[in-house]
C-alpha cells in the first residue's frame, strides 16, 4: 500500500532536503527520495555538494593553505617548522569526517522536522486521481510506492564526460576522483578551468603536484568581471605556480597502465602532454535519468533541464523543479533558496528569488567573488555606470593575516547611484561579497554603502573604501 503525503521531493541535496524541511515547517506531511550511497554504500544525505563537491572541497583547500603555510608563510610570523609532512590518508579522513557530520546532521533535521527520510531512487509513474505517484526503487527493485499532492523535483546535476573518455576515478577523473585521491601525483592535468578545476588543482598543487590546466577558452573567468579576472590569473599563475593554458584544443586522449596523455593544440602548435592523472572538469549536465519524465510526459528542454516558469512550476500540475536540474546557475545556495521558494508557494505564500543577487564564489587563495553585473555587461547594454575600487595592500587587517593581495570593485549606476554590481578578490571575500548581496538586495546605493560604519581594523574596510571610491572620496587611495 502506499505511503501518502502532501508534499515528495525527489533528491536529497542542499535543494532538495531545504525544500523538504520548509514544508515540513510549514505544515505538510513531507518524504524526501534519495538516491545517495557513500563509498562505504551507506545513504549519505547532503547530494553532490555535500557528499563530494561544496563541503569536501573546502576542507582539502583548508588543509592543502595549512600545509603551504607550514612551507612558506610561518617563518614572517617567527615561526620555524622542520621537515613537515603531509598525511593525506589523515587528510582525506578529516575530510570525510565533516561529510558524515554534515550528513548526520541532515538526518537529525530530518527527524526533528518529521520529514519522512526515504532512500531509493524516485521515479514518476502516473496520476493516481488528484495525487502523483512516485516509485522508489534501490539496485533495481522496486522498494517502496508513495502518493502525494505535490512533488518537488530537486536530482541535481553529474559531471559532464569528454566523448569516448569514460570516467574510471583511477586515471581519468571527475570531481569526486579528486577529492579521493590517496597521493599526490606528480603530474596532475585538469581539463577545464572553472571552478571545479581551479579549485583542485590549487589542493594537489600546494601538495607537491605539477599541475597543468586546459582551457578550451580564450579568456580566463569569462562570466567574471575582466579586470578581476586578469588579476586572478596572475596570481594564480604567478603565486599558486598553476600552469594555465587558454584557447586550447582538445584532441586525443588515450590511456596507459599508469598515465594519460593528453593531445591538444595551443597557437597552432600540437602537443602531448603525459599526466598521472587527468581531472576532467567541463561542466555538468542534469540529472534527469530514471526520473520517470517519459512516464507522465513531464517536459525537457533541448538540454536535458526541466522547463519551469519563474515560480519552478513544471507542465505538470502539483509538480515542481529545483535547483541545478533547471535553468539559472548552477549554485548550492540557488537552489536552497528555490527550494524554500516553492514549499513556501505550495502554502500560498508569495516569496521571490532574484537571480540578480546571487553570489558567486571560487575558493582558490586568494578567494574570487562577485555579484551582479560586470563592467563588461554594463558596457554591452549601455548602461551609465561610475566605478569604485580598492586593494587589499594597505588594509591593515590584511596585512597582518600576511594576505594583503587582492582588489574590490563596486559598479554603481551614473545616474541614480544604485549598486549594480561587486567584485572582488582577495582574503575571505567569500564572507565580503555578502556585504554587497544585502545592499543590492535592498536597493543600495554606493552613498548607503560608503556611510556605513565599518569596523577597523577589518577587511570590510576595503569594501567601503570601493564605496568612497566610487564618489571619487576614497580616503586612503
Amino acid at each position: 500500500m502506499s505511503q501518502q503525503f502532501d508534499v515528495v521531493v525527489i533528491g536529497g541535496g542542499p535543494g532538495g532536503y531545504v525544500a523538504a524541511i520548509r514544508a515540513a515547517q510549514l505544515g505538510f506531511s513531507t518524504a524526501c527520495v534519495d538516491a545517495y550511497k557513500n563509498p562505504e554504500g551507506n545513504a549519505s544525505l547532503g547530494g553532490t555538494c555535500l557528499n563530494v563537491g561544496c563541503i569536501p572541497s573546502k576542507a582539502l583547500l583548508q588543509s592543502s593553505e595549512n600545509f603551504h603555510a607550514v612551507q612558506h608563510d610561518f617563518a614572517k610570523h617567527g615561526i620555524t617548522v622542520d621537515g613537515a609532512k603531509m598525511d593525506v590518508a589523515a587528510m582525506l579522513e578529516r575530510k570525510n569526517g565533516i561529510i558524515s557530520k554534515n550528513a548526520g546532521g541532515i538526518a537529525f533535521l530530518f527527524k526533528k522536522n518529521k520529514v519522512a527520510n526515504v532512500h531509493g531512487l524516485g521515479s514518476l509513474k502516473g496520476r493516481q486521481g488528484e495525487r502523483w505517484v512516485i516509485e522508489v526503487s534501490d539496485n533495481g527493485a522496486v522498494v517502496d510506492t508513495l502518493e502525494a499532492s505535490h512533488v518537488i523535483i530537486a536530482t541535481g546535476s553529474s559531471p559532464r564526460q569528454l566523448p569516448g573518455l569514460p570516467t574510471d576515478n583511477q586515471l581519468v577523473l571527475d570531481n569526486a576522483g579528486a577529492l579521493a585521491l590517496t597521493a599526490v601525483p606528480k603530474r596532475l592535468g585538469v581539463i577545464g578551468a572553472g571552478v571545479i578545476g581551479l579549485e583542485m588543482g590549487s589542493v594537489w598543487k600546494r601538495l607537491g603536484a605539477e599541475v597543468t590546466i586546459l582551457e578550451a577558452m580564450p579568456t580566463f573567468l569569462a562570466a567574471a568581471d575582466q579586470q578581476i579576472a586578469k588579476e586572478a590569473f596572475k596570481t594564480l599563475t604567478r603565486d599558486t605556480g598553476l600552469d594555465i593554458k587558454l584557447g586550447v584544443k582538445i584532441g586525443e586522449i588515450s590511456t596507459a597502465a599508469d598515465s594519460v596523455t593528453v593531445n591538444y593544440e595551443l597557437n597552432g602548435t600540437a602537443v602531448a602532454a603525459e599526466f598521472d592523472k587527468l581531472i576532467v572538469s567541463i561542466g555538468r549536465v542534469p540529472n534527469t535519468a530514471g526520473l520517470g519524465a517519459d512516464n507522465v510526459q513531464l517536459q525537457l528542454d533541448e538540454r536535458g533541464f526541466i522547463v519551469v516558469n519563474d515560480d519552478c512550476q513544471t507542465n505538470l500540475p502539483g509538480v515542481w523543479a529545483i535547483g541545478d536540474v533547471v535553468r539559472g546557475p548552477m549554485l548550492a545556495h540557488k537552489a536552497s533558496e528555490e527550494g524554500v521558494a516553492v514549499a513556501e508557494r505550495i502554502a500560498g505564500q508569495k516569496p521571490h528569488v532574484d537571480f540578480g543577487v546571487i553570489p558567486w564564489v571560487i575558493y582558490t587563495s586568494p578567494e574570487i567573488a562577485w555579484v551582479g553585473k560586470t563592467e563588461e555587461q554594463l558596457k554591452a547594454e549601455g548602461i551609465e555606470y561610475k566605478k569604485g575600487t580598492s586593494g587589499f595592500a594597505a588594509n591593515g587587517r590584511a596585512l597582518g593575516l600576511g594576505q594583503a593581495q587582492g582588489t574590490v570593485k563596486l559598479l554603481a549606476c551614473a545616474k541614480t547611484d544604485r549598486i549594480l554590481g561587486l567584485h572582488m578578490i582577495g582574503p575571505m571575500v567569500s564572507e565580503l561579497v555578502t556585504e554587497g548581496v544585502v545592499s543590492m538586495e535592498f536597493k543600495a546605493a554606493s552613498e548607503d554603502l560608503a556611510r556605513i560604519v565599518h569596523a577597523h581594523p577589518s577587511l570590510s574596510e576595503v569594501v567601503h573604501e570601493a564605496a568612497l571610491a566610487a564618489d571619487k572620496r576614497a580616503l586612503h587611495g
